[in-house]
C-alpha cells in the first residue's frame, strides 16, 4: 500500500512534455491493446450525430419548454444517453473565455503547472494519470480536476492562479453550469413523472456535488496506437461537456457502433451518467 494515497506508484510523465519533445514513437505505456485502438477500417458515420435540442424557454424559475421539446429530450435519453443543447442560457462569450483560459493554462511553462500537481488522494489539480495500478496502460492526455461543490470541498488553493483571471473565469463558468444542470435535471424529473425537484434532491439538494475536469490532448506521433481517453461511462449523475472545435474525436457508442459527435456551435454536450440509472433501478 502507498502512504495513504499521497503518492503515485511511479514517476509522473506529462504527456504534453512527451509530445513537445519530438519523439517519433510513443512509449509502450501508451500503446493500447489491439481491441481498444482506433481503426480507420470501421464504417463511416455519415451524417449520424447525437440529437441537438433547443432549450429556448427553459429558465431558472420555471420550465417553459414545449411538450415536443420535452419529448425529444426524453427520447434522446432513452436512445442515446447523450444530446447537445443550444440556446441554453450560458453566454457564448463565457464559454469561449473558459475554453481559452484553460488553453492558456496548459501552455504555461511546466514549472508553473507543476506547482498544482495532483495526487491520488483527491485527484484535485494538474494530472496525467488516473488509478494507482503500477504499470497500467495510460491515456495520451493530461488533465485538471477540481471540486466545485459542495462548498465544504471547494479549495481555491487547488485552483490555478495563472493566467491572472483564471480563478474568476472558473468560478463564473461553474456557477452557470450548476444552474444549467439544475434546469436539465428538472426537465428529466418531469419527464419521468416525478416532482420537478426529485433528481436535484436525490443528488443532495442544496449540497449537490459538482466538479470540473478539463482534458488536454497533445499531438501524438502515432494516433493509431493510443487514445486520449479510454472508453468509459461517466460515474456521476450528469456531465455537461464544453467541446473544443479544434480537437474533434469524442465518440458515443450506439447500436454496436462508435458515432463521432459533431458539436454544434456554442452547444454543450449532455451525458446521462451512471448514478441516474442507479437511482431508478
Amino acid at each position: 500500500m502507498m502512504n495513504n494515497l499521497q503518492d503515485w506508484p511511479e514517476p509522473i510523465v506529462r504527456v504534453q512534455s512527451l509530445s513537445e519533445s519530438g519523439l517519433p514513437m510513443i512509449p509502450d505505456r501508451y500503446v493500447k491493446p489491439l481491441s481498444d485502438r482506433p481503426s480507420s477500417n470501421r464504417p463511416e458515420n455519415g451524417d449520424a450525430n447525437i440529437p441537438i435540442i433547443d432549450l429556448t424557454g427553459l429558465t431558472d424559475d420555471e420550465t417553459e419548454l414545449s411538450r415536443s421539446t420535452m419529448d425529444r429530450i426524453s427520447l434522446a435519453c432513452r436512445d442515446w444517453g447523450f444530446f447537445q443543447v443550444v440556446n441554453h442560457g450560458v453566454s457564448p462569450g463565457l464559454m469561449d473565455q473558459a475554453r481559452e483560459t484553460w488553453r492558456s493554462f496548459f501552455h504555461l511553462p511546466m514549472e508553473i503547472k507543476q506547482a498544482y500537481a495532483n495526487s491520488p488522494k483527491t485527484y484535485e489539480g494538474y494530472g496525467s494519470r488516473l488509478g494507482i495500478e503500477k504499470g497500467a496502460i495510460l491515456d495520451w492526455s493530461d488533465y485538471y480536476y477540481l471540486h466545485y461543490l459542495p462548498l465544504t470541498l471547494k479549495d481555491y488553493n487547488k485552483w490555478p492562479g495563472s493566467p491572472d483571471y483564471c480563478r474568476e473565469v472558473i468560478d463564473e463558468y461553474g456557477k452557470e453550469l450548476v444552474k444549467l444542470g439544475g434546469r436539465i435535471m428538472k426537465v428529466l424529473s418531469i419527464n419521468l413523472g416525478l416532482n420537478e425537484s426529485h433528481l436535484q434532491n436525490a443528488f443532495g439538494g442544496e449540497n449537490i456535488g459538482a466538479c470540473v475536469r478539463v482534458n488536454f490532448y497533445p499531438k501524438c506521433p502515432q494516433p493509431d496506437l493510443t487514445l486520449g481517453l479510454s472508453s468509459h461511462s461517466d460515474p456521476g449523475g450528469l456531465t455537461i461537456l464544453l467541446p473544443d472545435p479544434e480537437v474533434p474525436g469524442l465518440q458515443v457508442r450506439k447500436d454496436g457502433r462508435w458515432i463521432t459527435v459533431k458539436p454544434a456551435r456554442h452547444a454543450f454536450i449532455v451525458n446521462i451518467g451512471d448514478q441516474i440509472q442507479v437511482i431508478f433501478l
